[in-house]
């Protein structure tokens, strides 16, 4: 996605607040906001910002457990479900 069709500046946020929230929420792509020629802030649709955190939530999970197969933090899957069978059986 090419960032620089969804550029405006500051002025055209505070001018047309309640437009660029609807188109925001409309086509799902983050508007880039600009201040004195510069880009300062980024605005996307709340359900687009939801979606962004759980992907990186999900991306730290994995890395964590990368990190724990390379510690060698890891149990043959047998014996994980051998352990769960007999957590079930018992409760």
């Amino acid at each position: 996605m090419r960032y620089s069709s969804q550029v405006k500046p500051i002025s055209y946020l505070k001018a047309n607040a309640a437009e660029v929230l609807t188109t925001l929420a409309e086509s799902r792509e983050p508007l880039v906001i600009t201040q004195n020629g510069e880009a300062k802030a980024v605005l996307q649709d709340v359900a687009s910002f939801e979606e962004t955190q759980q992907t990186l939530a999900m991306l730290k999970v994995l890395a964590l457990g990368n990190q724990e197969v390379a510690a060698g933090k890891v149990k043959p899957a047998s014996d994980v479900i051998a352990r769960l069978r007999t957590k079930t059986r018992t409760a």
